[in-house]
């Protein structure tokens, strides 16, 4: 079945040539094309894609409040479709408050269409996109500087230690392979580790599982392991 993507971004020359290289590819099917957050939220809850392919800087509504708004009205987990963010640059404040609604990943403008195919079926997949450690130096770098998350430190408590243990770990840049050798445990049990943990804090992806562990203090910068 092919990957259902919602292309939005304001540059309608963007936007068409992004469209254009997912209808040639076999496995992709564009179920619409927005030029603006708000046009965005509105297709989402109607076409219902399985990635939304977001502009992160548009006027009016940005590319952040439309990712929270469609993570909102998605409802579950399941239901809710992974949002990858295009942005010019890696290492930006906009991409950081992205990760932090709720985006899955991002790809520069300029990435090629080979890598952005590839990018789009990862993270339809539940891949995750790009090194763990690429998410940690972005995270690092902003969570300092930010206004506190909506989370308290408090909603860690419904977590297990072995739970919280897995938490630190991808916080602190360690993929899953390299949990699983660190905890001596196996890689399967390490993805069920972290998919209870981002079921009970009500997370839409690890980048997100990432920044709370950074903004409730669960994680400082700078700390290596458990």
């Amino acid at each position: 079945m092919a990957t259902r993507v919602l292309v939005v971004d304001d540059q309608e020359l963007i936007r068409a040539g992004v469209a254009a290289l997912l209808r040639a590819a076999p496995d992709m099917a564009v179920v619409g094309e927005a030029a603006s957050g708000e046009e965005a939220v509105e297709l989402a809850a109607t076409e219902h894609p399985d990635v939304v392919l977001m502009d992160v800087r548009m006027p009016g509504m940005s590319g952040i409040t439309a990712t929270e708004h469609i993570l909102d009205q998605a409802g579950g987990a399941g239901q809710r479709p992974q949002i990858l963010i295009l942005t010019t640059f890696d290492l930006d404040e906009y991409v950081y408050a992205a990760l932090r609604a709720g985006a899955c990943g991002f790809v520069l403008k300029d990435t090629g269409p080979r890598r952005l195919l590839a990018a789009i079926a990862a993270v339809a997949q539940g891949d995750t996109l790009f090194a763990p450690s690429v998410t940690r130096r972005l995270i690092e770098a902003y969570a300092q500087r930010c206004d506190p998350a909506p989370h308290t430190p408090e909603a860690l408590t419904a977590l297990t230690g072995r739970e919280l243990d897995v938490l630190r770990l991808v916080a602190n840049g360690l993929s899953n392979t390299e949990i699983a050798t660190r905890l001596v445990i196996t890689e399967s049990t390490v993805k069920t580790h972290l998919n209870r943990t981002m079921a009970k804090l009500d997370l839409g992806s690890r980048a997100q599982a990432v920044v709370l562990a950074y903004e409730t203090g669960l994680v400082k910068p700078g700390n290596g392991g458990i």
